[in-house]
């Protein structure tokens, strides 16, 4: 690109949008790349304040901002994409379907390390909601040389660097455990809520049981449930260390494989998930989430619940490691 005054710019093409920012008003390009600038443009062009600007001067060697951009969406965008056109030199990912976003996390800081070029997303093994914007991309320069992309592509190396796991319709039962409700003292007020985060994701509550406070009857109704086609199961109350709560034996009975007991995330620390293999008459191998909740799910906003749902009903295990790694950024 080439520097000139900008009375001196009529005939020239731009190479990159000019955009008029007016408070409370617009942010937004009045001429985009490419535009032949005219004499009548001149005075709409010093109103922005440019009394230079950059024109278009053809170098085989370098990529103009948008070119880069879009080599930068090729390296991100996946299946439950879609891409914005290019405005301003940046691109935006949106989200086609709710989900999960997964982040290749080296790969992405590989990119952004080699400079004049960034990719930014939301957090990895995070909900993403349906045309939610979850990644933006650009070229900080005008221009880059193709040497410079190429190494991009390089660092990348193969496959898209972000994937999108759809949430699944699953069928959920809930099993609220508590002498209390069970004989009827109080009001569960535990499953409603329980409920509304299960549908507001789109699954469906297919059972709910009160259960008093006994591990064995526990233990049996979460097998039952299983073999009943549940395809999540969530056991509230009875987590913590009080002599009657017996939720975390009675899901280590099942058999179950214990993921973690306890999560460093303020509230719900005393969390508990795991999960029950099953193995249906045709073959079909099931892995079946059980999800022990503690007290805070019921009168917290947002809880350890809430940042591990969704990657059960998109079917994306969780990991002892991926837990203890919540406590940064674990105080909600």
């Amino acid at each position: 690109m080439k520097l000139v005054r900008t009375e001196d710019a009529v005939g020239q093409v731009l190479c990159h949008d000019m955009t008029q920012i007016i408070r409370g008003v617009t942010k937004d390009a009045v001429f985009r790349k490419g535009h032949v600038i005219t004499k009548e443009d001149i005075p709409v062009l010093l109103s922005i304040g440019k009394e230079h600007i950059y024109v278009w001067e053809k170098d085989d060697s370098m990529l103009h901002e948008n070119e880069g951009a879009e080599i930068l969406r090729r390296l991100c965008q996946n299946e439950h994409m879609r891409a914005t056109e290019p405005k301003e030199g940046k691109i935006s990912l949106l989200a086609e379907c709710p989900g999960v976003l997964k982040v290749d996390h080296e790969r992405l800081v590989a990119v952004n390390s080699v400079g004049e070029v960034m990719i930014a997303t939301k957090r990895g093994d995070t909900l993403v909601r349906k045309e939610q914007v979850f990644a933006g991309m650009r070229v900080i320069p005008l221009v880059i040389s193709k040497e410079k992309m190429k190494r991009v592509e390089e660092a990348a190396g193969p496959g898209p660097l972000l994937s999108l796991l759809p949430l699944k319709p699953k069928r959920c039962a809930i099993l609220a455990t508590g002498s209390e409700i069970f004989k009827g003292r109080i009001q569960d007020t535990f499953t409603p809520v329980v409920a509304d985060k299960l549908t507001e994701l789109g699954a469906e509550v297919a059972d709910h049981r009160i259960l008093d406070d006994n591990a064995a009857v526990t233990t049996r109704t979460i097998l039952e449930e299983a073999d009943r086609g549940a395809e999540l199961i969530c056991v509230t109350g009875g987590m913590s260390v009080d002599p009657d709560d017996r939720t975390p034996l009675a899901i280590r009975e099942t058999g179950a494989e214990v993921i973690s007991y306890g999560a460093p995330v303020l509230p719900g620390a005393m969390f508990m998930l795991a999960y029950l293999h099953r193995t249906d008459a045709d073959g079909t191998k099931r892995r079946i989430p059980v999800a022990g909740l503690p007290g805070c799910v019921m009168y917290a906003k947002r809880t350890i619940f809430d940042l591990v749902l969704p990657r059960l009903l998109a079917d994306d295990p969780v990991k002892a490691e991926e837990l203890a790694r919540l406590g940064e950024g674990g105080l909600l």
